[in-house]
């Protein structure tokens, strides 16, 4: 299994940029997709980016397209999240998600993943 730890959140303006890590351990790294989800008060978790495992692709929700880039370090086990032009609607706790089955249809999906982080909060002021 792996284990996962974000960092990097905290308060910003709007059209700031912040950049998230997740850093993974336990498990052999390439082994696993890692995806980025938030949640903001009163609301579902919600999909935000994917890097696959096995050619790095990267997908996007519409909602950050164009603003946000996820990458990833296999050297250093760590999967990032580039956030540029930050909105109010942004802010939500960030999750960190893996998981060594999901494909491209269930990307979006919560229960597609079995390890999660902890969490790191991401304010954004208008």
């Amino acid at each position: 299994q792996v284990h996962l730890v974000e960092s990097g959140g905290g308060l910003v303006q709007t059209g700031d940029s912040l950049k998230l890590a997740c850093l993974a351990s336990g498990d052999t790294f390439n082994r696993y997709t890692i995806s980025w989800f938030r949640q903001a008060p009163g609301k579902d978790r919600q999909f935000v980016a994917t890097i696959f495992r096995s050619y790095g692709r990267p997908y996007f929700s519409d909602s950050v397209k164009g603003r946000f880039t996820i990458s990833r370090d296999s050297v250093n086990n760590m999967v990032y999240l580039d956030m540029n032009s930050l909105l109010p609607e942004d802010t939500a706790v960030y999750y960190c998600a893996a998981s060594s089955t999901v494909i491209l249809s269930t990307i979006r999906s919560a229960g597609s993943y079995a390890y999660w982080g902890q969490g790191t909060e991401v304010t954004v002021a208008s």
